[in-house]
């Protein structure tokens, strides 16, 4: 099981620092499931993070980022500890969900 990072969304400023359409916050999902028979086991969290917009460098803009630019920077502003609390999360509803302790 890998877990799988999505965007579902950006907020941004419409002019920053002499730059137009600056990502400033990243909404992403983080989820993975495991097929057992017929069964299908899930995990998700879901969140949002402000971007570091201090240093526009390397700037891109709105119209040209892709998912992949969003998420790193999403890991980056985050963390690696965060990343590994929140995929072992995933991980985590998907065991209870395959071995329930409720009923």
């Amino acid at each position: 099981m890998t877990a799988t990072w999505k965007v579902s969304s950006c907020d941004r400023a419409l002019s920053q620092d002499g730059k137009t359409d600056v990502i400033t916050c990243v909404y992403w999902d983080v989820m993975d499931e495991e097929i057992v028979g017929f069964d299908t086991h899930s995990g998700h969290q879901y969140g949002s993070v402000a971007i570091d917009t201090e240093d526009l460098s390397d700037f891109i803009a709105y119209a040209d980022v892709t998912e992949d630019d969003a998420i790193a920077w999403a890991k980056t502003e985050l963390g690696s500890d965060e990343i590994t609390r929140l995929e072992t999360e995933v991980a985590s509803q998907i065991a209870l969900s395959k071995a329930p302790v409720t009923g």
